[in-house]
Parts: structure tokens; sequence; C-alpha cells
């Protein structure tokens, strides 16, 4: 029980990563009216999920958290996969910051990492199945992109509670095959996702960082 509990306060939106700070480019789609209620950003993130960063994410989690990976090669391709400069922000940030809270906590050396080689190497040691660190890792991104939402469009905490429960199911769907994944399973077709992000990093006032 114990390891499952870290692994929620670990994977939680309330732990010290700044995750507030990122809205992985949906700040541009809500500007650009693409996202503008419960029902569009529930497909938005649905697509997220299933064909862009979190299944990327999902596979390069289950990757470090295997018996004697070079987290080191995992961690510059995981680098390499990112479409833009936000993007590596993103991941690079929140994973340094992960990594830094996990250490302080625990006294591991644990080197800043993209985030999902991060989490990986500092959750490996917990036991716990690949199937449900990847399935709560996914449900910590995707709340955070809620959270972002129901201040951002506006749209009410009960409509956005129930974008994230509506989700749950694409979450348990990828999270098994994620899991048995090897890294020739990586790709990213989230296209609009990746143009959002990259037109945001030119935006003159911006209230978050990606």
């Amino acid at each position: 029980m114990t390891p499952l509990l870290t692994l929620t306060q670990w994977l939680s939106p309330g732990f010290p990563t700044g995750a507030f700070a990122y809205s992985h480019g949906l700040e541009q789609v809500i500007h650009d009216d693409v996202v503008s209620d419960a029902a569009s950003l529930e497909l938005w993130l649905a697509d997220i999920l299933r064909y862009g960063a979190g299944w990327q994410d999902a596979v390069l989690l289950v990757q470090a958290l295997a018996p004697g990976v070079d987290h080191t090669a995992l961690d510059a391709t995981a680098r390499a996969l990112q479409p833009g400069f936000e993007r590596l922000q993103e991941t690079l940030e929140q994973g340094a910051a992960f990594a830094r809270t996990v250490a302080a906590m625990t006294g591991r050396a644990l080197p800043p990492r993209a985030l999902p080689v991060a989490v990986g190497e500092a959750t490996a040691p917990l036991g716990l199945p690949p199937e449900q660190v990847v399935a709560l890792f996914l449900q910590g991104f995707t709340a955070n992109l809620v959270t972002i939402a129901v201040r951002h469009i506006p749209l009410g905490q009960t409509e956005g509670q129930g974008v994230l429960a509506r989700l749950a199911p694409v979450i348990a769907e990828l999270a098994p095959r994620a899991a048995v994944a090897t890294l020739d399973a990586l790709g990213n077709c989230a296209l609009a996702a990746d143009l959002a992000a990259f037109r945001h990093e030119t935006k003159d006032v911006r209230l978050f960082r990606t």
C-alpha cells in the first residue's frame, strides 16, 4: 500500500513540478476558440493522450522503469522527440523539478531529466506494475490541463471534473498498451497541438509558459 500512496503523491498535480505554469499549447487553442467548452476540451485532450505527448511520454516512462536501462541515453531520446522549444522546456523543467523534489525527500541521487524519464527512474524502486504507473502519470497530466481549462476558458469545476472522468477510459485503454510497448511504438501525430505550441512561443502576452 505504501508504494502506491507514494506514487499517488508524486504524480498528484499538487506535487511541486510547477505543472500549473504549463498549458501544453492549450492557452493558444483556447485563444483561437478551437477549445471553448467541455466537449471541445475533451476531444482535444483525448487526441493528446492517444496521438500526442500522452502516448509518447507513456512509452518513454515504461522504458525508464525497465531494469538496467540507460537513463542518460533514454533522456537524450526524449529530448530529441520534442517538436519545439516550448515542449522541450516543459518536459525538462518539470522533470528537473520532479527529480529535485524526490531526491530531497528520499536522499537518492536523481539527475534532471525529461519528465517521463525522471518519473520512471524515480519510481522504479517502488516496484509497482508499469501499467499502474502509466495510468496515474497520464491522469496527473490530464488533470493539470483540465485545471488550466477551468481557469482559462472559463469552465465550471463540475464540467471540468466531468471531462476528466470521461477521459478515464482513454487512460485505461492506453496504460496496458504502453506497459508492453517498445521504443519502436514511439510516435507523435498530434500536429495541431504541435503547431499550437509553435504559435504560443511567439505570443507577446502569455499567462502560461507553454
